[in-house]
């Protein structure tokens, strides 16, 4: 793509209240990027090891959300270190399995606390399965960012389009994942306003006994 086909992706993701982002493989297409003014940048996990290039895109000072498939944690934590090294803690790592399509048994969701604990940064799920469920529950356990891969149809030729979903399946999960954290709030433990009226019937079904 020339960076016109950018700026026009861009301009039409901005009328359709779509935040533009893009993952670069070089310095050049990071340049470029950044010329654009996007709000982040997505690094893949084959890219967690390029050094130079997350050098680069941290000097930029935006937000990094780098993906982990195939990495250990001596490797994330030389990554991690290299993009504060420039001064830049907007960092968000998603855990991810590198298989297209991943196999649930192939997931270990709870690396992502693992990943939290070792790192002290917030933590999301890049969802190569097939489905929204393995997607919903990472949100579950805390995943405050979801990628999923996208397709009008999963026929299409190419290695990504069977581990994506199609227009419905993709309204599916969103509306999935938001009745999840409606469902997680903030964790303190209180009668919801919901129940009090079953608690006074409770209460007085008790003192009547």
């Amino acid at each position: 793509l020339s960076e016109m086909d950018f700026v026009e992706l861009q301009h039409f993701c901005s009328k359709q209240g779509i935040i533009f982002l893009s993952t670069p493989f070089e310095l050049r297409s990071a340049e470029l990027l950044d010329r654009l003014q996007v709000p982040a940048f997505k690094i893949s996990s084959g890219e967690l090891t390029n050094l130079p290039l997350l050098k680069r895109i941290a000097a930029f000072g935006k937000s990094i959300i780098l993906s982990t498939g195939m990495s250990n944690l001596s490797e994330i934590r030389e990554a991690v270190d290299e993009i504060y090294a420039e001064g830049n803690r907007q960092l968000i790592l998603l855990h991810c399995t590198s298989n297209y399509p991943t196999r649930p048994k192939d997931v270990n969701l709870r690396a992502m606390e693992t990943m939290r604990r070792a790192f002290s940064v917030s933590i999301g799920y890049s969802d190569h399965t097939l489905g929204i469920e393995i997607a919903v529950a990472a949100v579950a356990l805390g995943a405050c960012v979801i990628e999923k891969h996208f397709t009008l149809d999963r026929n299409l030729p190419g290695p990504d389009h069977q581990a994506s979903l199609e227009p419905d399946e993709f309204r599916s999960m969103v509306k999935a994942i938001r009745s999840v954290e409606r469902a997680l709030e903030n964790g303190e433990k209180w009668a919801r306003h919901s129940e009090i009226a079953v608690k006074k019937l409770s209460e007085k079904a008790w003192s009547l006994a």
